[in-house]
């Protein structure tokens, strides 16, 4: 049988397989809480490479040799926490050209950071009934049209409700801007979103929700470094990312699964130090202790039937 051309997809249709049977029990067992139905969190992340391999951001320094990357960009759905969707590209490619790979149903929220900012994107959006919540960029250029009424139930933070438009390309775009004071952080955050029947203080609370994504990002480079690769190749490279991706997916469907409260962090490392072993992992991970002495302990015929 002749080898495929592109092993990476390969490796990227293994973990679509994965994704498409664990996504319903994740959603279903999912500790998280969402602010809307169907939320969708947009996102990349990129991962420091030689410019030779895939071409960096910015001008080459003075000295030295400028790091390229390989940027992932991401979507994942709030309830299940891993990937639906990946694309790689240079570090170099711009972010919001991703929206367009986004395939996303009728009445789902969509949010993501201004790096996206794309308003002949939010238009198409509009006309599909599909929604979306970001921040206004600084520079933004519009003119508003209508302030909106506070309900007595909205809370202090929001300082303005109201109805922009924006030109862009001859067309004209309403959007909803939503002046937020985050008082932790002492700052004004300006948010933008084609939904205008959630309440603003949702709106904020959406955009919050985007930090999750940030989360598992830190999940994935923390507990399956991505700094040594095998190859010196964008091939080689993708495979090694995809094959952490589906090892991060198992094992979160498997802390899911266990009865017993793990960090995930902390699971990480108790397999990864038993990976060798001969054990029944669920069984192992309920009760590590009692199990671990049962199988040093016992004799071999006795040690089996842990395993049945």
């Amino acid at each position: 049988m002749p080898m495929r051309k592109d092993p990476a997809k390969s490796s990227g249709a293994i973990y679509a397989k994965l994704f498409k049977r664990y996504a319903p029990f994740l959603s279903d067992s999912s500790p998280l809480k969402s602010p809307v139905k169907n939320l969708k969190i947009v996102d990349s992340t990129t991962i420091s490479l030689f410019s030779d391999i895939l071409k960096g951001v910015g001008r080459n320094p003075l000295n030295g040799k400028k790091k390229g990357g390989i940027k992932m960009h991401t979507m994942i759905n709030a309830l299940e926490d891993v990937p639906c969707l990946v694309r790689f590209s240079s570090a170099a490619t711009h972010d919001h050209t991703f929206l367009k790979e986004l395939n996303l149903e009728k009445d789902s929220f969509v949010v993501f950071d201004k790096a996206y900012n794309d308003y002949l994107q939010y238009l198409e959006w509009t006309l599909n009934d599909i929604y979306f919540v970001t921040r206004q960029k600084d520079n933004a250029v519009y003119k508003s049209i209508k302030e909106f009424d506070l309900a007595d139930k909205t809370s202090n933070a929001v300082l303005k409700d109201e109805l922009i438009l924006v030109e862009k390309d001859t067309k004209s775009i309403q959007i909803r801007r939503v002046a937020y004071w985050d008082a932790e952080k002492e700052k004004v955050y300006e948010f933008i979103t084609n939904n205008v029947e959630i309440s603003p203080d949702q709106v904020a609370d959406i955009y919050k929700h985007r930090w999750q994504i940030e989360t598992m990002f830190k999940r994935l480079k923390q507990n399956f470094p991505l700094k040594y690769f095998l190859g010196d190749n964008q091939n080689a490279i993708e495979i090694q990312i995809w094959s952490a991706l589906i090892v991060q997916l198992i094992l979160l469907v498997i802390q899911r699964k266990v009865k017993r409260k793990w960090a995930y962090s902390n699971m990480v490392s108790v397999i990864r130090f038993y990976l060798m072993t001969y054990i029944n992992l669920f069984k192992f991970l309920e009760n590590p202790h009692k199990k671990w002495s049962e199988l040093t302990s016992k004799p071999p015929d006795i040690q089996l039937k842990l395993f049945e």
